[in-house]
């Protein structure tokens, strides 16, 4: 085996049958689902608890991240549904319509984050038209992780039988 054949085995450029797109899966799906609108959920599960600081500082956050989101949507929302939505149609045919695994590999991790993108907009329009204090804003909160949460298990689910589908299609070695 000469020099580049070690190492383009090493990368592996299959995504499915490589070990870091799992864990990259998991640790965005993770880390998407503890990120509240900008606040970490530990954060405020501690505000409902104790009260006090914890609770200045998520309603803070909520503000300070809910105007930025609002901001980002408003200056460069179409924009960003436009090539977004380009990008995503790109990747889908690239993907699913010529073949391409890293391409389906995009599609499956990015495509529901552009759903998780969409609900965070509308929970920040809400959240500016309501102006929830204190429980009904943990409330909120709340029912956008669990809604996140939701797209996450539903994504992984549906990555992991296409995964196992392309894998046993090209088969555990790629031969």
């Amino acid at each position: 085996m000469d020099w580049y054949e070690s190492v383009y085995e090493l990368i592996d450029m299959r995504s499915f049958s490589n070990l870091w797109f799992w864990i990259a899966l998991a640790v965005a799906w993770s880390t998407a689902s503890h990120w509240v609108l900008g606040v970490p959920y530990d954060l405020v599960q501690r505000a409902r608890m104790r009260g006090g600081q914890a609770a200045a500082d998520v309603a803070a956050l909520v503000a300070i991240n809910m105007r930025r989101v609002l901001y980002i949507a408003r200056v460069a929302g179409v924009w960003i549904v436009a090539l977004g939505g380009f990008a995503l149609s790109m990747l889908i045919v690239l993907g699913f319509v010529y073949g391409s695994e890293i391409c389906q590999a995009v599609v499956l991790l990015g495509g529901p984050f552009a759903l998780v993108w969409l609900m965070t907009v509308r929970l920040a329009h809400r959240i500016e038209s309501t102006a929830p204090e204190g429980e009904a804003l943990y409330r909120c909160l709340r029912a956008h992780r669990l809604r996140v949460q939701l797209v996450g298990i539903s994504a992984i689910f549906f990555t992991a039988m296409w995964g196992m589908w392309q894998n046993m299609q090209i088969g555990a070695l790629g031969g």
